[in-house]
């Protein structure tokens, strides 16, 4: 298995234009249950996102006065979340431009971005910018749902059996609550170090056992010089 966006991502999306007011965007987030809608323009692409986070610094600073909030607050918050914090349509209000992903990018790619951009949800599009879905963290995740003898079968016919096709069952594989254990001998350590490596970036894995015997190290390789005989 390597599941891709596609896989996992939402088809159907609830989407706001950048003229979108304020009140209407917080009364959508409530109704839809969703934490962020992409914003689109009259092409259906992807101009950026509008999340709660946004919305949420108006009532966090946009009833104060600005010259009443701390000296300190005031230097540590950003000029763009003051602006937020006055915003009443969605261009105002919006991430621009979006971090998005595409239907063919794998999982790990999105969750990756989630991570790093501290985001909950990222517009799918396709190659021309069209809104093609959305993908959350939880969405994600779905690749942890992978049964244990699912995961076993990938590593053992997608791994064990091509590192030793001749010597079938000489490497095995158990995975309890998708932590993957692996035993047998392999022909040298640096084999077994490869198949464990590979074993970890499989879906679904939530940790390995390198359980594997492996072969003493022998003596260190050396080069010897040819010699010849003088005539």
């Amino acid at each position: 298995m390597n599941a891709v966006v596609r896989d996992v991502m939402t088809p159907t999306v609830i989407t706001v234009e950048k003229d979108t007011p304020f009140e209407v965007i917080a009364a959508a987030l409530r109704q839809h249950r969703v934490s962020a809608f992409p914003v689109v323009d009259e092409a259906d692409e992807v101009i950026g996102v509008v999340s709660e986070s946004d919305l949420l610094a108006k009532l966090a600073l946009g009833l104060q006065d600005d010259a009443v909030v701390p000296g300190m607050i005031t230097g540590i918050l950003r000029r763009e979340q003051l602006h937020k914090a006055h915003a009443v349509t969605a261009a105002d209000l919006m991430t621009s431009p979006a971090y998005t992903v595409l239907p063919e990018d794998t999982v790990e790619t999105a969750a990756r971005i989630m991570y790093l951009r501290n985001v909950k949800r990222l517009p799918v599009v396709d190659s021309g910018g069209g809104l093609a879905g959305i993908v959350s963290r939880a969405d994600v995740l779905a690749v942890y749902s992978r049964t244990d003898a699912d995961i076993a079968e990938e590593i053992r016919t997608g791994i064990l059996a091509f590192e030793a096709p001749a010597n079938p069952g000489i490497l095995d594989v158990s995975v309890t609550a998708g932590v993957a254990t692996i035993v047998g001998r392999p022909q040298t350590r640096e084999q077994g170090h490869a198949i464990i490596g590979r074993a970890r970036h499989v879906q679904g894995v939530v940790a390995v056992r390198d359980r594997l015997d492996y072969p003493v190290p022998g003596p260190e390789r050396f080069d010897i010089l040819a010699s010849f005989p003088i005539d």
